[in-house]
């Protein structure tokens, strides 16, 4: 990740919490770093978010900020759901919430994340959306079974894009089916996109494709420029496939 990181275009003033350069100028070499430096305040966190730009750096580096090309991205309706997760949608023996257990969620994102290298979700950036997620901008969706949480994701929410950060489970399904059950909340709310960041056979898999920078920023301006539904968030709509018998408690 730190090739490169010598010749990086811009490093960010401290002072200047919303400037950063255009994302045409990031590098190919590692690609899409654009921009090194600042803090993770929500105003800056903001800022970057609205223009294709997200925080991603280990322990011991300077916090850096990307713009990859080309840029993963989850439209609501190519999301896939497999007849495995048909069939667990249907069973539904666990419960959904949503904006209930932020800090858990995320530090079960980092666990999981955890290799020989350590996680990129380190402690500033664990206060940093966490301070997001208390002004109303970060997300959390969380998956239960008798009492114990074994799935989830978290992400930040600008005017109708969602950017995806990090998803866990402790059992097979568990981010998918908050993954299914967010898709299903956003598409309710006239969402346009959920911004994968870099692609993975994975995140593929659920219909997550690649498109070129310039096509996602175009996108990204048509949805940031709608209003932000501020949080904590309520679930009013479950996937398609779902039959609860009972209603939300989120």
């Amino acid at each position: 990740m730190t090739k490169g990181l010598n010749t990086a275009p811009y490093w960010l003033d401290i002072d200047e919490p919303t400037h950063f350069p255009n994302v045409e100028l990031a590098l190919t070499e590692p690609d899409g770093l654009l921009a090194v430096g600042g803090d993770l305040c929500i105003e800056r966190l903001c800022a970057a978010y609205q223009h294709g730009i997200f925080p991603w750096y280990s322990d011991g580096q300077p916090i850096l900020w990307w713009s990859p090309n080309p840029r993963a991205i989850l439209f609501l309706d190519d999301f896939v759901i497999s007849r495995s997760l048909r069939k667990v949608l249907r069973n539904q023996n666990y419960r959904v919430t949503i904006d209930t257990a932020f800090d858990e969620v995320i530090q079960n994102c980092a666990q999981s994340r955890k290799d020989s290298n350590g996680t990129w979700i380190v402690d500033d950036m664990k206060q940093a959306y966490h301070e997001l997620h208390t002004a109303g901008f970060a997300h959390s969706v969380e998956v239960w079974q008798d009492g114990e949480l074994f799935g989830g994701l978290y992400g930040v929410s600008l005017g109708g894009a969602f950017f995806g950060e990090s998803m866990f489970s402790r059992q097979n399904n568990g981010s998918k089916i908050a993954l299914a059950y967010l898709v299903a909340q956003l598409k309710k709310w006239d969402f346009g996109f959920i911004d994968s960041q870099v692609y993975s056979e994975h995140m593929g898999s659920l219909g997550v494709i690649n498109i070129p920078r310039k096509e996602f920023i175009k996108r990204l301006n048509i949805e940031t420029s709608k209003p932000t539904r501020m949080g904590p968030w309520k679930f009013s709509v479950e996937p398609v496939c779902a039959n609860r018998q009972e209603p939300f408690t989120s």
